[in-house]
């Protein structure tokens, strides 16, 4: 970046607890899951089988807590999707970034995520975790399924969309840290991440914020 850099205090207390809490989860839920179904022996069958179930019902209490805080506090705004400099922001991630170009859309409190990365959070928050929790408190709570009146549905169909959404989540991880290096340093997206404040482009602000009040 060629202008001069300013910090701006852009992701919450909360925020950075929340995902690093799901972070945490989620790794936990890949290795003691992945072991389950046989594909290394690790902590053991029924110590992994224990932990995947504990971290899978607090991970699904603790995503209930934050849906409660995106839509009380007006975070939900921040995933709102759009296509406006759509186009430019997939250029940049696939071209401009290699050369050195400034980010299309630069960040402001008020807009976190740009618009790849608002369909992606969003695909991410209301379709893949929720399928994955759902499949997953299925297949837990499969002995209650004939008092239920569910009994009709085939496990092997749960457990194969539960692993399906698992790889999914895997992939997602492998991408979301290769963009955490995409900032203008290597570290600078994670230690935003940490503190809680975020170097940015004081000249491209400048002019966004023009744009935007014009």
């Amino acid at each position: 970046m060629n202008g001069k850099m300013k910090n701006i205090y852009l992701y919450t207390r909360y925020e950075r607890s929340w995902h690093w809490l799901q972070m945490f989860m989620i790794l936990l839920l890949l290795i003691t899951g992945f072991e389950v179904h046989g594909a290394y022996k690790l902590l053991g069958f029924e110590t992994a089988v224990s932990v995947h179930n504990t971290v899978g019902i607090t991970w699904l209490i603790s995503f209930a807590f934050f849906v409660f805080w995106l839509f009380t506090t007006g975070e939900w705004k921040q995933y709102i999707p759009t296509t406006r400099k759509m186009l430019s922001v997939v250029r940049y991630y696939v071209y401009g970034i290699f050369r050195g170009e400034e980010h299309p859309v630069p960040k402001r409190k008020d807009a976190k995520h740009n618009p790849l990365q608002r369909i992606t959070y969003l695909s991410l928050a209301a379709l893949l975790l929720p399928a994955q929790m759902g499949t997953g408190f299925l297949y837990w709570s499969y002995n209650h399924w004939e008092a239920w009146g569910i009994g009709f549905l085939p496990l092997g169909l749960i457990a194969f969309l539960h692993m399906a959404c698992a790889f999914a989540i895997l992939q997602f991880l492998v991408i979301h840290v290769y963009m955490t290096t995409t900032g203008h340093t290597l570290f600078a997206h994670l230690k935003a991440m940490i503190t809680g404040w975020e170097e940015v482009d004081e000249r491209v602000r400048i002019e966004d914020w023009e744009k935007k009040s014009s």
